[in-house]
């Protein structure tokens, strides 16, 4: 079989990628190999399966803000196609996306569904051919293209290939590329929860604050946003967030280390001390546990209070200085000891992949290999949660698109 381009990978990347090469060269012949029986899985499963398309962010330094690895290179790709361009495209489509409070963007039919018969629709019209199960096991350049070979035999020869393999968990899913001279940074998990080892708040799982602050203890990483009480630790986006910058220090840690948390987000210990002194001046008959302050929740009030060894019957006028120290360092120092994570919902996202600097970045295409160019996860570039990864892959399928059609 020949054809001018072969897409592997059956994932966001690869589709838009596809699809992108023949709207911008008609004639093109075009193949996507997917390994599994599924297309688009993650698209599928993206937002709770409503598909988080992208983020409401149409500037494009500010956008590529939100991105632990690949800031800089993506700083110049958002110039070329960004989020601006990802709505625009999608409602060309019939598809409308909708921009949610925290900046999230969803197709108006809050269903991943559309999105994928979106480009199912789209890669038919464009006479795009499809193959599941088609694992590749090893990849041959020759002089006028390459011979694929795949796992259930057969070889199939094309002129240029696009990975959009997506990222995978284990260094073994990138060995098949190894013939093609690439490095390949070791991937390691991002956006993910933490485990607290001492559980001393998991009865109060489902309570959050809508603006904590979460710093890794003796590092600068740290993030503000709302945080979330589980079962089994800590959540929320600014846990999340936290998680994505922090991937490559916590993944050296083995995932054991203290976390602080500061319920009352980046407020400073000199204001606080003042709040609490006026607070004691201006409130004192009050019973310290019952009105709880920064409006904090109740029973997260109630807990803090606790491990500050405050006696129910304390109002404000009589509480000692060792408990307003102590109900200091709970509000905005509480110490978690954090041993394993949890991945967040279905939105599993590793760093690591094929090393950006081997790519040109005006086109995608390795500097090693004529011909082969690269978009999504599978290079090192990820994003934090809310759209972002989902950007990245519109965005470097489009430029790979573009560099192949050129």
């Amino acid at each position: 079989m020949q054809f001018d381009l072969v897409v592997i990978g059956g994932g966001a990347a690869g589709f838009f990628g596809a699809i992108q090469a023949v709207e911008m060269k008609p004639d093109l012949k075009v193949l996507i190999l997917e390994k599994s029986t599924k297309l688009l899985a993650k698209v599928r499963i993206s937002g709770g399966g409503r598909c988080n398309v992208t983020h409401n962010c149409f500037e494009p330094i500010a956008l590529a803000h939100h991105y632990p690895r690949g800031e800089k290179p993506l700083k110049n790709l958002f110039q070329i196609f960004q989020a601006k361009e990802t709505v625009a495209w999608f409602a060309s489509k019939g598809v409308q996306l909708k921009t949610e409070e925290d900046g999230r963007m969803f197709p108006v039919t809050n269903n991943s569904e559309t999105i994928i018969d979106c480009f199912l629709e789209q890669a038919k019209q464009l006479k795009i051919k499809i193959e599941i199960s088609k694992g590749v096991t090893s990849i041959e350049a020759k002089e006028n293209g390459f011979n694929i070979n795949c796992q259930q035999g057969g070889i199939i020869s094309t002129k240029k290939i696009l990975v959009a393999t997506g990222g995978n968990p284990n260094r073994q899913g990138y060995e098949w590329m190894s013939n093609l001279k690439h490095s390949v940074i070791d991937p390691i998990p991002s956006l993910f929860t933490f485990n607290d080892t001492e559980k001393k708040f998991n009865d109060l799982m489902g309570v959050a604050v809508p603006s904590g602050e979460v710093r890794i203890a003796g590092t600068k990483f740290s993030q503000v946003g709302p945080v979330l009480i589980t079962h089994w630790g800590l959540s929320g986006p600014a846990v999340i967030k936290l998680s994505a910058w922090a991937a490559t220090y916590l993944h050296e840690k083995n995932y054991q280390f203290t976390t602080l948390v500061s319920w009352i987000g980046s407020v400073k210990e000199e204001t606080l001390r003042i709040q609490l002194a006026e607070q004691k001046s201006k409130r004192g008959r009050q019973k310290v546990i019952s009105n709880p302050l920064f409006s904090l929740p109740l029973r997260l009030w109630l807990r803090l209070c606790e491990l500050s060894e405050i006696e129910e019957v304390k109002i404000w006028a009589e509480l000692p200085q060792k408990n307003i120290n102590k109900l200091v360092e709970f509000l905005i120092r509480c110490p978690f000891q954090i041993k394993g994570k949890t991945t967040f919902k279905e939105e599993f996202v590793t760093c690591g992949g094929v090393d950006v600097s081997e790519i040109n970045l005006e086109t995608m295409e390795s500097k090693k290999v004529k011909n082969l160019f690269f978009a999504g996860e599978v290079v090192n570039i990820d994003g934090e949660t809310g759209g972002f990864n989902f950007q990245a892959a519109w965005t470097t399928a489009y430029v790979a698109a573009k560099g192949i059609t050129a």
